[in-house]
C-alpha cells in the first residue's frame, strides 16, 4: 500500500466540499485537482523525472503518495525502472513487464504548495466551469432568455444569464434603445462558441425571432 501523507484530512475534504459546493462542479473535479497539486508537490520533493502518483480518499480523507516503476532486466532509467530483485521486495510476484507501486514518505505541504495547490485547484474549476456553461447552452440557439444588464462595454452589452453570461454586441441591439445596468432584458440567443476563455454565448434583441 501507499504511505499516507502527513495532511490535515479533514481540511482536504472540507477545501473539496467547499469549493464544489461553491461553484456547483462535481466533486470528482476538485478532488482530481488536490491530487494532482500534491503530485506537483511531490515531484518536487522528489524529482520531476518520477512518475509519482496520489489518491485521496473522499470517505477518510487519506491521502496516498506512490511512485510508479516498471520491472526490467536491465535498468536504465533509475527513476522509473526497477530490476527483478528490488521489484520482488516490493511485490512478491513481480515479473519483468510489470508496472508495480513503490510507496513514498510522507511529504509536508507547506505554504508553497498549498499556493500551488490553490492554483491548480482553481484551473481545474475555471475549466469545469466553462464546460458546464459551454455544455448547459450549446443546443439552446434560437431560444429566447431573460437576463439582467452586468455592463455596457464598446457598445456591446454583458448580459448576467444566471450562471453564465452572453453579449449582445451593437449590430443585434435595438436601434436608440437604450439600457443601464441592473436592467432586464429578453433576448434570443444566436450562437454559443467555445473559445479558451469560456463560451461565448451572443444573444440579439434585433433578430426576426
Amino acid at each position: 500500500m501507499a504511505t499516507p501523507i502527513a495532511a490535515n484530512k479533514a481540511e482536504l475534504l472540507a477545501i473539496a466540499n467547499a469549493v464544489a459546493s461553491e461553484k456547483m462542479i462535481d466533486k470528482a473535479i476538485v478532488v482530481e485537482a488536490l491530487e494532482e497539486a500534491i503530485q506537483r508537490a511531490a515531484r518536487a520533493r522528489y524529482g520531476a523525472e518520477n512518475d509519482i502518483r496520489a489518491k485521496l480518499d473522499t470517505q477518510t480523507g487519506d491521502l496516498r503518495l506512490w511512485r510508479v516503476v516498471e520491472v526490467v532486466e536491465v535498468v536504465e532509467d533509475y527513476f522509473k525502472q526497477v530490476d527483478l530483485k528490488q521489484a520482488e521486495k516490493l511485490q512478491k510476484d513481480a515479473k519483468v513487464g510489470d508496472f508495480i507501486v513503490d510507496p513514498l514518505p510522507p511529504v509536508d505541504l507547506g505554504r508553497i504548495d498549498a499556493q500551488s495547490a490553490k492554483q491548480v485547484i482553481f484551473q481545474k474549476v475555471r475549466d469545469a466551469e466553462r464546460e458546464r456553461q459551454f455544455e448547459e447552452f450549446k443546443d439552446r440557439t434560437g431560444e429566447i432568455i431573460t437576463g439582467v444588464v452586468k455592463s455596457v462595454e464598446f457598445g456591446h452589452v454583458v448580459v448576467d444569464l444566471g450562471r453564465a453570461e452572453g453579449v449582445i454586441r451593437r449590430d443585434q441591439q435595438i436601434p436608440r434603445e437604450v439600457v443601464r445596468n441592473g436592467d432586464r432584458v429578453r433576448a434570443l440567443i444566436m450562437k454559443v462558441v467555445r473559445e479558451n476563455r469560456g463560451p461565448q454565448i451572443l444573444l440579439s434583441r434585433a433578430h426576426p425571432d
